[in-house]
């Protein structure tokens, strides 16, 4: 997508959109509301600063759950929706594109899930730990 304004033409993501060209005097126009940091020194090297970024990621990463109707008593299961848990909200997609909420806690989710007396609703955390490869169904 690219905007026109009077002065040049400007992508989306703020990229001069054909004139002027880099190295222009005018410059794209989001350049007049960030500070020129080309005068200014790396933090450190790239590789420090990948594991930095990465650590911050780590750091502040929402937490992932999943929307899981029940069928009966432990009969069946279907995981119905996904969510991402922020620390000041939650939003849950239902996986046939159908529900998207944007709510306070998880659990908050549960009543659009569940149906009648047969079909519960419960938040399942991700667990990357958990996961199944091969799964003996008779097991007990």
């Amino acid at each position: 997508m690219t905007y026109v304004s009077t002065e040049h033409v400007t992508d989306i993501d703020g990229s001069a959109g054909g004139s002027p060209e880099k190295g222009s005097s005018e410059g794209c126009l989001l350049d007049r509301l960030i500070p020129d940091p080309s005068g200014l020194p790396p933090l450190c090297s790239e590789a420090r600063f990948a594991e930095l970024l990465e650590g911050m990621v780590a750091d502040d990463a929402p937490r992932l759950f999943a929307v899981v109707q029940e069928f009966g008593d432990r009969v069946d299961a279907r995981i119905a929706g996904w969510g991402i848990a922020f620390d000041d909200r939650v939003e849950v997609i239902g996986v046939d594109g159908d529900v998207r909420m944007s709510l306070r806690e998880p659990e908050d989710a549960l009543r659009r899930f569940r149906r009648g007396s047969r079909i519960g609703a419960r938040v399942v955390w991700v667990n990357p730990e958990a996961a199944m490869c091969d799964v003996d169904d008779d097991a007990g």
